[in-house]
């Protein structure tokens, strides 16, 4: 599902008239669908109760990204897209972050389904507007669909899979006829849909790289590029929107650049040095350490740990299933015994973390409890009956816990002889210290591939714990661009990735873990994960009819991804870190994500302040 903690830009929503969606259909057209219930928001709501309603608009903010770009489109697996480059569109529905999904009309008047949930319709605002003045109509949004399934990275084929027809039915109104009834979802992740400007691009192609600034629809455009080094937004004065209730205190802010550097430490320094406004901080040491300036002391640095009630990522040393190393469970489970958290969290991490242990951490939808002890008529139960002798044994006992160590940093013996006996049982064995394939005598060896050094800290500990076992592990730093290639060409043996979750997953689980995504360069499927069963648990997850069932299913999936050893899990924070020069105004109702800097607005009287005692900077 799409989230909007940290936008730079939140696109704008629209208020329809009509009743609220119900699931199994809508009693003719309506302004909101909710997965599951009602929408918290009814027809007649003015605005969101996450944000200020009278904020004031206007002044610049800056804020950063790591690496470069090329493209300033992002919808295509060609190039690195700009950040923000998104941001310029409207969608037909736009999701509200205080719920777990539910999607309000944006560029749609209304919606409706019907009882049988085999298509949906969206009636557009006739007042939509694209930045030419030109209407936003039927024709963009089919050519948008159609060009996203065709052309588009993959991700788009496996979420709009079972889409089998978008057709126009009447004035202003488009429908999307599905393949069946049995995806509940589907009506809602279609209104996600960003519509692009067919008439631009008539005269220019797709699924070509870009540095021209591209047509949209939403409150901000590009203003200036920079290649490789920024992007500018600013606001667009005339937007169609902007009197839309859902869009009162949102898009606060007249200018926004977003700054590129090299590396996460090149960025903190800036920060701090006062070159941008705004930082999510990611290292803990830095958190615990780095943020002892004047600044911060004279309260002009602000630090904030916003609390979430969200599933937190999934974040772990993943392996490449397709490399022959790693093929067989027993090598990837005697490896996951090697990292030492509790070593790292206390060293390196200041106690900062928590150790992940499933897919869905920190929600009602991760696998908690031991199989026996699950009751007889629960559907998590009786789905996995289903595949014994299909998935591990130990599906069928105790919840997966993460290994645990002593935390002294000394090889944990019990572990090691653990680890040794799966890894023979896996056909290796070790020779002259070094440890190879007992049939062909070649080495374990193999790259761990990232692109930020601060990552060094968590890596080379893990390879010197392997290397006890004789693994040849090696670390490959390597630049943004190429990192991202290389993952989307599945180009690697092992890398840190994350798996953001949502509390209502669905479609998306077929680009995670589905085998045909699996062969399909930049998919979400870095895994390589291609197993039939969990291809039917994912289908599961898509079909529950209900919140009950689909926690149910979920956890099911939960528990076999667990026990598949595909991933050796690392940690996560229950909170998000951001700090930021004290020159903002900011809602006080938090969300279910926690904030969102879309919300935020300048306060004349703090920027004052700010630009006074702050560094002058010359980027």
């Amino acid at each position: 599902m799409r989230t909007a903690l940290f936008a730079a830009v939140a696109t704008a929503v629209a208020l329809g008239a009509g009743q609220a969606f119900a699931l199994g259909g809508t009693d003719g057209p309506a302004h909101a669908m909710a997965m599951h219930g009602q929408p918290k928001y009814g027809p007649d709501f003015t605005h969101f109760d996450y944000v200020n309603p009278d904020a004031p608009k206007g002044g610049t903010v800056v804020q950063s990204s790591l690496g470069t770009f090329d493209t300033l489109n992002p919808f295509i697996i060609k190039g690195t897209p700009g950040a923000g480059s998104a941001s310029i569109y409207n969608s037909l529905t736009a999701q509200s972050n205080d719920e777990a999904f539910t999607q309000y009309c944006e560029l749609c008047e209304t919606m409706e389904v019907p009882d049988d949930r085999a298509w949906v319709e969206f009636t557009l605002r006739e007042e939509a507007r694209w930045h030419d003045g030109q209407p936003v109509t039927v024709d963009d949004v089919i050519w948008t669909f159609n060009t996203l399934r065709n052309e588009g990275a993959p991700f788009y084929r496996f979420y709009y899979a079972d889409v089998v027809s978008v057709a126009e039915t009447g004035p202003r109104k488009v429908r999307f006829s599905f393949k069946d009834a049995n995806n509940p979802e589907l009506a809602l992740i279609v209104g996600q849909l960003v519509v692009l400007p067919k008439h631009y691009w008539a005269t220019r192609e797709f699924n070509k790289t870009t540095l021209e600034p591209p047509l949209g629809s939403g409150p901000y455009r590009i203003a200036a590029v920079e290649p490789g080094r920024s992007i500018t937004l600013e606001r667009v004065k005339d937007y169609w929107g902007k009197d839309i209730p859902t869009e009162r205190g949102q898009n606060n802010w007249d200018r926004q650049r977003i700054d590129y550097y090299r590396d996460s430490t090149v960025a903190l320094q800036a920060f701090l040095g006062g070159a941008f406004d705004i930082r999510a901080e990611n290292v803990a040491r830095n958190w615990a350490t780095a943020y002892d300036t004047p600044a911060v002391n004279q309260e002009l640095i602000r630090r904030w740990e916003v609390p979430t009630e969200t599933t937190e990522p999934m974040q772990g040393f993943v392996f490449n299933l397709r490399k022959p190393m790693f093929q067989d469970r027993r090598t990837r489970q005697a490896l996951s015994l090697l990292f030492d958290f509790e070593w790292t969290n206390a060293n390196i991490f200041y106690d900062a973390y928590k150790r992940t242990r499933s897919y869905f951490e920190n929600s009602e939808l991760s696998s908690t409890a031991a199989f026996d002890d699950l009751p007889a008529d629960a559907e998590e139960r009786l789905i996995l009956e289903r595949y014994r002798g299909r998935v591990p044994d130990e599906v069928f006992g105790p919840a997966y816990q993460p290994p645990v160590t002593d935390g002294s940093g000394r090889p944990d013996r019990r572990l090691l002889r653990e680890a040794r006996a799966l890894l023979a049982d896996a056909g290796w064995e070790i020779k002259d210290k070094v440890l190879v394939d007992a049939a062909t005598g070649q080495p374990f060896s193999f790259e761990i591939l990232y692109s930020q050094p601060e990552s060094d800290r968590i890596i080379l500990p893990f390879i010197r714990n392997m290397k006890r076992l004789g693994v040849d592990a090696r670390p490959r730093l390597v630049d943004a661009s190429q990192y991202r290639e290389r993952l989307d060409n599945f180009d690697f043996d092992m890398t840190t990735l994350l798996f953001g979750q949502s509390l209502s997953p669905g479609n998306e689980q077929r680009d995670y873990w589905g085998s045909d995504a699996a062969g399909r360069p930049g998919s979400r499927n870095r895994i390589g994960i291609s197993d039939p069963v969990i291809d039917e648990l994912i289908e599961l997850v898509i079909t529950a009819p209900d919140r009950e069932s689909l926690e149910q299913r979920s956890r099911a999936l939960d528990r076999v991804l667990q026990w598949g050893f595909c991933l050796i899990p690392q940690m996560h924070v229950p909170h998000i870190r951001l700090a930021y020069w004290d020159k903002f105004g900011i809602p006080e109702t938090l969300t279910i994500r926690g904030t969102s800097t879309a919300t935020w607005w300048i306060d004349p009287a703090k920027a004052e302040r700010v630009a006074e005692a702050r560094p002058k900077t010359r980027r």
